[in-house]
């Protein structure tokens, strides 16, 4: 269970997201003022505050501002400015994650579970091993049977992600809200081309796989191929 606080101005919004949050078995509290809003988040009691910007006192990334101040609780920012320099600028002022209204509640939901991960001090061994496949975190570097391999930033993240639930299907659209963090519903196609090319520095192909297997109509894994 995850306590969340919901700032939005929105009526309906706001007691949708929270009903489908607490159905979620999360301990949801909302705000419909920014003021308000910033004086519950800076208590310590949530662990993830959900931002709208177009609230009726101050605007939200004023209210951004404030708690960024003096709190690191993570804040998912939800809006309808949907421009590239807007999301730029929210993210430069301490958001850690973005939804575009509409948003489902599934969708985040996903950015929840992810910005509270990227937040989470990680106290375990930052090295997953898959048959010959390593991956250092912290080094942000991969091995294969010893050899480096050759990954831009997000074929890494792609990797690690998959790998961190080796054995486990994992759907497109899950990859999409998770590595790329984009909406549900994007286009699978980024997915797929950049597993192509993952798939061809681990030296295998779709139709003959080693490590990334694909699950028609269900999603991709990792697998040890020696097992």
């Amino acid at each position: 269970m995850v306590s969340v606080l919901v700032i939005e101005d929105d009526l309906r919004i706001r007691s949708s997201i929270a009903e489908r949050l607490a159905e979620r078995g999360h301990d949801v509290e909302t705000s419909d003022r920014a003021m308000t809003g910033v004086e519950l988040a800076l208590t310590g009691r949530f662990a993830v505050v959900v931002l709208d910007l177009g609230l009726p006192d101050i605007d939200g990334a004023d209210a951004l501002k404030m708690i960024r101040a003096v709190s690191q609780v993570p804040v998912v920012v939800a809006t309808a400015r949907d421009d590239e320099s807007e999301t730029i600028r929210l993210l430069d002022a301490g958001a850690d994650d973005y939804v575009i209204k509409p948003y489902s509640a599934d969708h985040l939901e996903a950015r929840i579970r992810a910005v509270l991960r990227r937040s989470s001090p990680d106290d375990g061994n930052p090295v997953i091993r898959v048959g010959g496949l390593v991956i250092d975190s912290d080094a942000h570097q991969a091995t294969l049977d010893g050899e480096p391999l050759d990954l831009t930033a997000k074929e890494f993240e792609l990797l690690t992600y998959l790998a961190e639930r080796a054995g486990k299907v994992v759907s497109k659209r899950e990859l999409l809200a998770e590595v790329w963090r984009q909406p549900y519903g994007g286009a699978d196609k980024t997915v797929d081309v950049h597993l192509s090319w993952l798939r061809r520095k681990l030296g295998e192909t779709a139709a003959e796989p080693r490590y990334v297997h694909t699950k028609r109509g269900v999603g991709v894994k990792l697998v040890d191929p020696d097992e």
